[in-house]
């Protein structure tokens, strides 16, 4: 992990234009910035013909090394608009060491006053940009940048995508060598489409060497303004004389991608039930939100204010780097939603309030960047949560809190949703390639595809009772907001939270039960609730008159967290249990063994589920994670991360520890 990832720091000629200090080298042509894009990148890959060929279910992946300001990007998008039929997409992934910063795009962008439509969705949706994988949802989810925040070399072999067409930008190659390696180009050839293409504005003859040795058949063309010449190209295929790159791991690969219809069910109308529906809607595809209760986010999803808190690790870990993407994600859907009522972006404070935690904070500040987290001593810890605190500790400046349902009813309300409340699902059936979801004799519906977000409940059904899934009863506190505790100005975490109130009302929380089946609140959790709110601030406790308030007469409400042993989400396709372990016995023998060997997949069945007390951060990137699987698009996380999170992993386990 990168401690400081810079921005990009630019200087600004007497034209407005941006120069990069660290590359000593112009973002685009002093002549035409527009023109040159326009004639290097779109022209050379043929993309007006391309995008006005797409099905109405297409999909076109454009990959590019060197976002810059974005200028390709737009220039892309602003082609597909005009020329695309309706219901077809554009996916488009950048790779980018030295993101710039959201003023400095801004100004960036403001020379180009004919992709203002485009500059200024894009603009609106630049918010949470951290290192690793970050996915920004476009003109009503019809367009994708999936913006890879880092080294090229270090981003790009975590990438499991289909390329249809390269965008070699980057600084120039005498400027930025480390962008223009053999290394670097093998990685575009193995993400290339078949007969995919590619183009760059050098001509540079060991550039051109090299993507000829990589598998591209490159060509010199003539140039634009002062460049007499550029180079563009196709994919051959993976050249016979270089190593195989790394296959993927039959377990982990994809399934075959559903044909036919684009219809799915989703069980359960929690934060990962309408995340499941919400994506897959936007591609077009015909969802039917099965829920047993009357309302969406009726349990776990159901409180009144979630914490968009991040307990990352210094070390880099799959939670770690799921936890930065999906803050990121989530954050950037909230900027839809209102502000001040359905969700605030009044920051996280984490206190350190022991040894203990005290270093891991310290640990934590020294491996993110100050715009993720950073640390405050106690008075600047106390200036900014407004109220008297005993301790220091770590501030997550974008974080704050959510309103649960507000998100969940903005997913489940988009067009090609169907919602269906008191649809008790208790069996499922697999007819002629369709899945059923029964209750007893009742049909409620069916789909070829059926994604089970129902939390533990999702154990009732034979396919997934094998998952290991536990559940934690959790109890939070609502404490009216009174004139002292208006004070309060950002959500205050120790062991417990306290966040600014909402609509009169302040939420307190949330005490942790692995025994209790009985989601009646107690009193003995509401006391619970106030000793943590105790050990955040005594102050606040004045404030809120809580040292006099009587137990039992406190509201609050109680629901189920559903996590693995892991603590990592299980997200992702289900394969038969009993013909997995037939196909892979050969693990418990030797668990170095591929066998190559299809993974028995459960055909159009698939789980999200196991977010804990995470999932206003991790469900709706998992959200996209399905949709990526189900569209074979390019995954919203790095290969390894959608790996720690399949659903194949705990079988796997098994089998190697020779107990399938």
């Amino acid at each position: 992990m990168n401690p400081e990832l810079p921005h990009a720091q630019l200087d600004w000629d007497d034209q407005g234009r941006p120069y990069s200090r660290v590359f000593d080298d112009v973002y685009f042509s002093d002549q035409s910035g527009l023109e040159e894009t326009r004639y290097v990148f779109i022209e050379q890959n043929q993309l007006q013909e391309r995008f006005a060929a797409l099905p109405a279910d297409g999909c076109l992946v454009i990959g590019e090394t060197g976002f810059g300001t974005g200028l390709n990007f737009l220039c892309a998008w602003q082609l597909f608009a005009a020329h695309a039929v309706a219901g077809a997409r554009l996916h488009f992934v950048s790779v980018e060491k030295y993101p710039l910063s959201a003023p400095d795009l801004r100004r960036a962008l403001a020379l180009w006053p004919e992709l203002k439509p485009f500059a200024d969705q894009l603009l609106a949706q630049y918010v949470a940009i951290h290192p690793g994988f970050q996915r920004l949802m476009l003109d009503n989810g019809r367009v994708t940048l999936t913006l890879l925040i880092g080294d090229a070399l270090e981003q790009l072999p975590q990438l499991d995508a289909h390329i249809d067409a390269w965008f070699l930008d980057g600084f120039a190659p005498a400027k930025n060598p480390e962008m223009w390696t053999a290394e670097l180009f093998a990685e575009l050839a193995r993400l290339a489409a078949p007969g995919s293409t590619i183009s760059t504005f050098t001509s540079t003859g060991w550039v051109r060497r090299l993507l000829n040795a990589a598998g591209f058949k490159m060509k010199r063309t003539p140039g634009i303004g002062h460049k007499w010449e550029i180079l563009r190209g196709t994919f051959l295929g993976w050249p016979v004389d270089a190593p195989p790159p790394p296959v993927v791991k039959p377990w982990f690969a994809r399934p075959p991608r559903p044909r036919g219809e684009r219809r799915a069910l989703v069980i359960g109308a929690g934060l990962a039930g309408c995340a499941s529906a919400h994506t897959l809607a936007v591609r077009g595809w015909q969802v039917s939100l099965l829920e047993r209760h009357g309302a969406v986010a009726q349990e776990a999803s159901g409180n009144p204010q979630g914490v968009l808190y991040l307990k990352l690790s210094a070390h880099g870990t799959a939670l770690s780097q799921l936890i930065v993407s999906g803050f990121g994600h989530t954050r950037r859907l909230l900027e839809r939603l209102q502000r001040g009522v359905d969700w605030d972006a009044c920051g996280v404070l984490q206190l350190a309030f022991n040894g203990k935690e005290a270093e891991r904070q310290a640990q934590l500040a020294a491996a993110f960047p100050a715009d993720l987290l950073h640390l405050l001593d106690r008075p600047q810890a106390q200036h900014q949560a407004g109220v008297g605190l005993a301790h220091g500790g770590l501030l997550y400046p974008e974080g704050g809190w959510v309103h649960p349902p507000a998100l969940c009813q903005w997913q489940a309300s988009q067009a090609n949703v169907q919602l269906l409340t008191h649809r008790d699902v208790l069996d499922l059936r697999q007819v002629d390639g369709q899945w059923q979801a029964w209750d007893g004799d009742s049909l409620l519906a069916s789909a070829p595809v059926v994604i089970l977000a129902g939390a533990a409940e999702i154990q009732r059904f034979p396919h997934s009772a094998e998952l290991p899934l536990k559940r934690i009863r959790g109890q939070i506190t609502r404490l009216p907001q009174t004139a002292g505790s208006q004070a309060l100005a950002t959500v205050v975490c120790a062991e417990g939270y306290v966040a600014p109130a909402r609509m009169g009302e302040h939420t307190l929380g949330a005490s942790f039960d692995f025994h209790s089946d009985d989601l009646t609140p107690t009193t003995a959790e509401h006391q619970g609730n106030l000793a943590l709110l105790e050990e955040i601030s005594a102050d606040l406790v004045s404030r809120l008159g809580a040292d006099h308030l009587e137990p039992e007469h406190l509201q609050g409400r109680a629901a189920f967290r559903c996590t693995s042993p892991d603590y990592l989400p299980i997200v992702g396709p289900l394969a038969d249990g009993a013909a997995f372990n037939l196909a892979y016995a050969t693990l418990a023998k030797d668990a170095r063994q591929v066998p190559d060997t299809s993974c028995p997949w459960l055909d159009g069945l698939y789980v999200n589920s196991g977010h804990g007390s995470r999932g206003l951060i991790t469900a709706p990137l998992s959200g996209e994670l399905l949709a990526a699987w189900l569209n074979h698009e390019p995954l919203p996380l790095p290969r390894s991360v959608a790996e720690a999170c399949h659903p194949n992993r705990f079988a796997l386990r098994r089998l190697i520890r020779g107990k399938p």
